[in-house]
């Protein structure tokens, strides 16, 4: 596949899924098995448990993951007993799992593993930064059910999105929820020199005057607008909010009489936790949309097979959600 070439521009990847079963671990072992092939040194977690054999919901047969000779992984204590390959630990984290201790170790002959690694965003950070330090080129990040904030920009440089029929049987359905998603992604970041002035800020409501002043508006959550917030333009009309956003603030800027003048800028897309017709109304009237940093999509792709047991056609459907987003979509199973 093409994108395997784009992949090592970078030093980290995340591989997230819009629901479950879309074929993250079949995409993952994609991956592991082509950059052994090109003898890039690579590092592999998950935040989540990612590799078991049977599905915990559906009790379908599921891929596990192959790790091959010279890569390193993190799992945690009880699923590094488990491991059905030879590997050597690295080192073991004191801060303890509900499944142990988190193991690190390097894979000494080819074989099967379960990954299950850090619960937070944070502790993936850190494991990232060390695999660095240590000379891995790669590090791959799993995700477990729909977990899109490992894909945010402040985690991992670059991202695959998996989808498919697990997402709805429906093809229209499946491509309208898809799109969303990829529009999300696709957001335009804001430019350098106000994405210097907040880049220091982590929560709240803030305003951007004409003079790229940053003014802190007191309100600490999207959650508590409407409290006391009537002169929220007061420096004008572009606002950052650095944490979640949700339908009640675009339905909160929809009606305001200025929409047509309001630019919100939002961190990232993992951001966004609002319904497409909330989103759509915004732009609708007028407001427009940015992000803080562009996540680096590299590919999509699509896993025609749901844990019910129904199938798309895989070729028409690529080629339709090509069509949709823009951009190519890959079946890595089929070699579309």
């Amino acid at each position: 596949m093409p994108f395997i070439e784009k992949i090592r521009n970078y030093r980290s990847l995340s591989i997230v899924g819009l629901e479950k079963n879309t074929g993250k671990t079949v995409c993952l072992n994609y991956l592991l098995n082509r950059l052994h092939d090109l003898d890039v040194t690579t590092a592999v977690t998950s935040i989540g448990v990612d590799g078991e054999q049977v599905d915990a919901v559906y009790a379908t047969a599921k891929p596990e993951i192959t790790l091959y000779e010279g890569m390193q992984f993190i799992t945690a204590q009880k699923h590094y007993y488990q491991r059905r390959l030879v590997s050597r630990i690295l080192s073991v984290d004191e801060r303890r799992t509900s499944l142990g201790q988190l193991v690190t170790a390097e894979v000494l002959c080819s074989g099967k593993a379960l990954l299950s690694g850090a619960a937070t965003t944070s502790v993936l950070k850190e494991q990232i930064n060390h695999f660095r330090t240590q000379g891995v080129q790669l590090t791959i990040v799993d995700g477990a059910l729909s977990r899109l904030s490992l894909a945010s920009p402040t985690v991992t440089e670059a991202m695959i999105l998996a989808t498919g029929a697990a997402v709805s049987p429906n093809v229209q359905q499946l491509i309208s929820k898809t799109r969303f998603v990829y529009r999300l992604i696709d957001l335009p970041e804001v430019d350098a020199a106000v994405r210097q002035k907040l880049a220091h800020i982590t929560s709240g409501i803030w305003a951007i005057d004409g003079d790229l002043e940053v003014h802190d508006l007191g309100i600490r959550s999207v959650f508590l607008l409407g409290r006391g917030d009537d002169d929220l333009f007061r420096f004008g009309t572009r606002l950052f909010v650095a944490g979640a956003v949700s339908d009640r603030l675009f339905k909160y800027l929809s009606n305001q009489p200025n929409i047509g003048d309001i630019e919100l800028i939002v961190q990232d897309f993992t951001k966004f936790f609002v319904s497409p017709e909330a989103y759509a109304d915004y732009l609708k009237r007028g407001g427009k949309l940015w992000v803080l940093q562009r996540s680096n999509l590299i590919a999509v792709c699509l896993n025609p097979t749901s844990p019910q047991g129904y199938r798309l056609n895989s070729a028409e459907v690529c080629a339709q959600l090509s069509d949709a987003l823009g951009c190519p979509v890959y079946d890595v199973v089929a070699g579309i």
